[in-house]
């Protein structure tokens, strides 16, 4: 799966965790980090810094939580929802893994 991921995470200089963290978001915006953590699978001591620079680069907004307002909550940003389906089209092998291939039409080879 990785190796079909690889090209688009390298094209979007992306991480494995940097994908975990966005398949998450993309399916449960709203999600606390620690939450996040969890179902995303990175460790807690490293959520931070991986999100530190989703948020960066625009992918991942922080909101108040709107129940507590003592917590924070993340989703993805019209740009990371679209990097996300680009991931999840790869991830099904429906989608193509780069740009040039996309550009093309063309499927990633299964």
């Amino acid at each position: 799966m990785l190796a079909r991921l690889q090209p688009l995470l390298t094209e979007h200089q992306l991480l494995p965790e940097h994908w975990r963290i966005l398949a998450v978001l993309d399916e449960h915006p709203g999600t606390s980090m620690t939450l996040l953590a969890a179902t995303a699978v990175v460790p807690a001591a490293s959520l931070t810094r991986h999100v530190d620079r989703l948020v960066e680069r625009a992918l991942v907004v922080r909101r108040i939580d709107p129940d507590d307002r003592r917590r924070t909550v993340l989703a993805l940003s019209p740009r990371g929802s679209a990097v996300a389906r680009a991931l999840s089209s790869v991830e099904a092998g429906t989608g193509s893994t780069t740009s040039r291939d996309r550009a093309a039409g063309a499927r990633p080879l299964t």
